[in-house]
């Protein structure tokens, strides 16, 4: 019985890590394939085209280009590598400031033709219409429509996903804003939770690190809604005040509650790191005439170092992760941050902000499962790193 009991167990165990295996491996695989969807789907909105006058040389333009046209920061067909002509826009709505409602005929049956005679005699003119409206034989020519490009996602640096008629995925202004916030929560976290790890193992009482200890563990169970909430009533008017800026919602103060939430981390695992250290380094230390202190920095701290390092990194993998806290303090602006006292958005806050509005399917869809697969991978780093210090950890330890 006790036999049958135990091969039960071991093929439930084994059953369980295989099935978890599955799943990890099934979302992994969907992440991916929905993300690379991206580089599929079209410039031009789907189903729509950009029709020009047949005189018009130009046949080829980017997202970044068809935007600027639309949005009349570009103004001269010079501008885009075709003739010294002003550029005239055209869109759907336009159409009531050129023709009459009995022009137009019931439920718009006359439009096609119109707007193809309209484009045809403006020289200047570019038409945003749907492809069903533009008649087979309309002497009209048309904007090459191609796939959105690697280089255009990974290297653009405008995130303008809801854009007509071309919208932008240039994911470079989150990838930096993501990498600014966590870079700088490092930087504030690291100092202090160090020192909160050395006082810990080094300087307190049992008491006072059994009192400690616990509080800085349970801060890590504290909902990150809660540090946004304290970023946005606290932080974010004490920046606005301190820097005399225009809004405090800043990537300082995104940096600064991450720096809170990660020192939990930092300091638990740098803290059993110390105590680690084993008790023959430091009486041999203070047997050869060296301070408390001195075998701290050049015993304690030097011994432990691959278990402060992942601390570290755990942490930095906590504040690149992060959702809430920085989608409520960080002002939200898909720009390329400049300084960390200007708003900025991060890739998790972006996927969080934009999923549920998103069409599934569409481009804007697939972009978004695209940014998860640029965390996945900032994430996988991470652990690698924890994963090789670990392993160095250990064999200095046998």
């Amino acid at each position: 019985m006790k036999k049958i009991l135990e091969k039960a167990v071991k093929w439930i165990l084994t059953a369980s890590g295989f099935v978890t295996s599955v799943v990890i491996l099934l979302i992994i695989g969907f992440l991916f394939t929905e993300g690379a969807g991206l580089f599929g789907e079209k410039v031009i909105e789907e189903g729509y085209v950009l029709a020009l006058n047949r005189e018009n040389p130009v046949r080829e333009m980017d997202a970044a280009q068809i935007k600027a046209i639309f949005d009349e920061d570009v103004t001269n067909w010079s501008e885009v590598g075709g003739p010294d002509l002003r550029i005239e826009t055209f869109r759907l709505e336009d159409m009531d400031e050129y023709f009459t409602e009995e022009q137009l005929g019931p439920d718009y049956g006359n439009a096609g033709p119109l707007i193809a005679g309209l484009v045809s005699s403006h020289p200047g003119m570019v038409a945003f219409v749907p492809e069903s409206m533009i008649p087979d034989d309309a002497p009209l020519a048309l904007i090459e429509d191609r796939s959105i490009s690697p280089k255009e996602v990974f290297a653009g640096s405008e995130w303008f996903p809801t854009a007509t008629p071309a919208p932008l995925f240039g994911m470079w202004p989150l990838l930096a804003g993501t990498l600014w916030v966590s870079l700088f929560a490092i930087l504030f976290a690291l100092p202090f939770g160090i020192s909160i790890a050395v006082y810990m193992s080094e300087v307190a009482s049992e008491r006072v690190r059994g009192f400690l200890k616990p509080v800085i563990e349970l801060l890590n169970g504290i909902p990150s809604v809660v540090y946004g909430f304290f970023g946005l009533i606290i932080i974010v008017p004490l920046l606005q005040q301190v820097f005399g800026l225009p809004v405090g919602e800043s990537g300082l103060a995104g940096s600064i509650v991450l720096a809170i939430m990660a020192l939990p981390t930092i300091v638990t695992v740098a803290e059993d790191a110390m105590r680690n250290c084993p008790r023959s380094l430091r009486e041999a230390s203070l047997a050869l005439g060296a301070t408390r202190w001195q075998t701290v920095a050049k015993v304690v701290i030097p011994s432990s170092m691959s278990g402060i390092a992942s601390g570290v990194v755990l942490g930095i993998g906590r504040a690149v992760g992060e959702t809430m806290a920085v989608l409520m303090v960080t002002g939200n602006a898909a720009v390329i941050p400049h300084s960390i006292l200007e708003p900025l958005r991060t890739i998790p806050a972006t996927i969080a902000a934009e999923l549920g509005e998103a069409p599934a399917g569409g481009a804007h869809y697939q972009s978004l499962f695209l940014l998860g697969v640029i965390l996945f991978f900032i994430t996988f780093f991470i652990n690698l790193c924890v994963e090789y210090i670990s392993s160095r950890n250990r064999a200095k330890n046998s």
